[in-house]
């Protein structure tokens, strides 16, 4: 009997240890969002103590938030389609339902950079709104369209003109980055109020995936790159772009890449020092077990603190599409990576 009393208290005290190791050890994982708070193109900006979200949605869908985890949905940022968007600008356009914003705060304005398209096409265009201030209770709050800065039309231009990103690389010099399959990403150098493109026009192709060419100039293609978001960080600009298929629930592919330039205008490469517009790329996140997918990220410093912000395709929840916030870790080079 007591040989049996002995054996049952060793039982129960390495069960108890088991037990204590996997607490210890999901305590270690990085916090996972299941069924959390649904986005798609994710972009954020702090003003104050308060965060703000912008996302692709019925007018650009707008929520704030004082943790980066609770979320309060606010109004959108235009009640109504912009006049600018006609069928003769976007054909095939309809309601309300914009694309992909990028919001910045350059010399006291907040500026908001969108894209209006028909999915699969390069019937598409960026527009630019700006703001004084983000805080819907401020007097001074009203969002001013300014209207269309660029946009692309099929058989004439061999890229797309959505997914924005304003990157400044002086004090008064802006550039655009943007693009979505076809010949790959562009960066096109604004004038000094962000409004328009400068003159006389300074473009460059930052970054492509291969392409079958004999495919017709009005077919997106299979060279699947979209959504680039430039970050500088110390002595490099370093542009993340998403490739593979997004917008399929549980059956999307994407994944993010990373490579990095001394000057914004490129060229951009990766980790092995293959150039971003020939094909290459460093891994920086890609679908799990939990995620299917993951991808259209913009990455901030918040409090001395690198986070990359995208969106992932939920396992748990039928592939919808969710919020994701990651803490960047930088490597002895300089090379980023996050816990997913």
């Amino acid at each position: 009997m007591k040989t049996c009393s002995v054996i049952l208290l060793l039982v129960v005290f390495a069960t108890m240890m088991a037990n204590a190791q996997e607490a210890r050890r999901r305590r270690s994982q990085p916090v996972r969002e299941f069924r959390g708070f649904p986005a798609h193109d994710p972009v954020m900006i702090k003003q104050d103590s308060v965060y703000y979200l912008f996302t692709t949605g019925n007018g650009i869908s707008v929520a704030s938030s004082t943790d980066m985890k609770n979320w309060t949905r606010l109004a959108p940022v235009f009640s109504s389609k912009p006049e600018w968007i006609t069928e003769e600008i976007v054909p095939g356009f309809r309601g309300n339902h914009l694309w992909a914003p990028d919001i910045s705060f350059v010399n006291g304005t907040y500026y908001l950079y969108y894209s209006a398209s028909a999915f699969a096409k390069n019937t598409s265009a960026i527009g630019v709104a700006t703001n004084k201030t983000l805080h819907p209770s401020d007097p001074d709050f009203k969002w001013v369209d300014h209207g269309m800065v660029v946009h692309s039309v099929p058989n004439r231009d061999f890229w797309n003109a959505i997914d924005p990103n304003l990157i400044m690389a002086g004090r008064n010099e802006g550039w655009l980055a943007f693009g979505s399959f076809w010949g790959g990403l562009k960066l096109v150098k604004l004038s000094p109020d962000l409004l328009s493109l400068a003159q006389p026009e300074e473009w460059y192709t930052i970054a492509r995936q291969p392409r079958t060419f004999a495919l017709d100039d009005t077919d997106p293609g299979d060279g699947a790159i979209e959504a680039p978001f430039i970050y500088r960080h110390y002595q490099y600009y370093y542009l993340f772009v998403s490739v593979d298929y997004c917008c399929r629930g549980l059956d999307s592919t994407y994944k993010i890449l990373v490579g990095r330039s001394r000057n914004v205008e490129g060229p951009y490469v990766d980790k092995d020092g293959v150039l971003l517009s020939r094909g290459g790329g460093t891994l920086v996140a890609e679908g799990n077990e939990d995620w299917a997918a993951v991808g259209h990220c913009s990455a901030y410093m918040f409090d001395g603190k690198s986070y990359l912000v995208f969106h992932g395709y939920d396992r748990r929840d039928n592939g919808r599409s969710k919020l994701i916030i990651r803490e960047i870790k930088w490597d002895g080079s300089d090379w980023p990576s996050i816990d997913l």
